[in-house]
């Protein structure tokens, strides 16, 4: 928030933040995520989906507080004013702009992720950057730099739905065909918040077919990282969710390779 709301301490946090990409090219590690949300991702409780399993949910009406890790913010307005969208972008290019030579010098890419959820505004906080393909297309056009790409989290766009501009398939095939995509985070939601909000749910069972998503991302010869995101509670815990989300995944890859070869 220091950095995105121009906050005290925003030199010390973005001094910090380059002192970490420093280490992770010491390390050879070349990924790095950034998040420019003010007041971290918001959720109402959580609801059930198949089987009874229970999983986050977003009820705008609802929504009282964002959380990041181990802070909280309150409604209506989570840092005691309204913040301007220009504020927003002038302080995403101040940080950007200082963020683009180190991690061209350190060979890391800084993949950023949508809002979650991406709405115009929260808490007094607007999100005109991360919310909309538009914003992203400026934003990756600001840092002029192969090394800032997207961090792109399928769930994020699908709960944005027709406000984002472009759809998921549309979305892999502009910026993965400029290799802007760094990593994929696999999730589905069961619709987009216009529709009333969203529940996360399996990924075999929301408004998306993602084996659209994975044929889409062969396509554009997509070889980084793709993981599972946001698991449901289940029986057995995280590592039945977990074995249940790889599971389907492998096999997506498998179909739609397996479809690319003609077999």
């Amino acid at each position: 928030e220091e950095i995105t709301l121009n906050l005290p301490g925003r030199d010390e946090t973005l001094q910090a933040y380059l002192n970490y990409l420093r280490a992770l090219g010491g390390a050879d590690i070349r990924y790095a995520r950034y998040a420019h949300m003010g007041n971290g991702i918001w959720s109402t409780e959580r609801e059930p989906i198949r089987g009874g399993a229970m999983s986050r949910a977003f009820r705008l009406p609802k929504a009282r507080e964002g959380r990041w890790f181990n802070k909280t913010w309150q409604a209506p307005l989570t840092h005691g004013r309204v913040y301007s969208e220009q504020e927003i972008w002038d302080n995403y290019a101040y940080f950007i702009e200082r963020v683009v030579p180190v991690a061209e010098e350190v060979n890391v890419y800084v993949g950023i992720h949508p809002d979650d959820p991406p709405v115009p505004v929260l808490g007094g906080v607007p999100r005109p950057i991360f919310s909309s393909f538009e914003g992203y297309r400026k934003a990756l056009e600001i840092a002029n730099s192969a090394h800032v790409g997207v961090s792109l989290c399928l769930g994020c766009w699908l709960e944005g739905g027709a406000s984002m501009g472009k759809d998921v398939i549309e979305t892999i095939r502009y910026f993965g065909k400029q290799h802007r995509i760094y990593i994929v985070d696999f999730r589905n939601v069961s619709a987009p918040i216009e529709e009333g909000g969203f529940v996360e749910t399996f990924m075999d069972e929301g408004y998306m077919d993602m084996s659209q998503v994975m044929r889409a991302l062969r396509e554009v010869e997509y070889d980084g990282v793709v993981w599972s995101d946001h698991l449901p509670q289940m029986v057995g815990g995280r590592y039945a969710a977990e074995a249940f989300s790889i599971g389907y995944l492998r096999a997506l890859v498998q179909a739609v390779n397996s479809e690319a070869k003609g077999r």
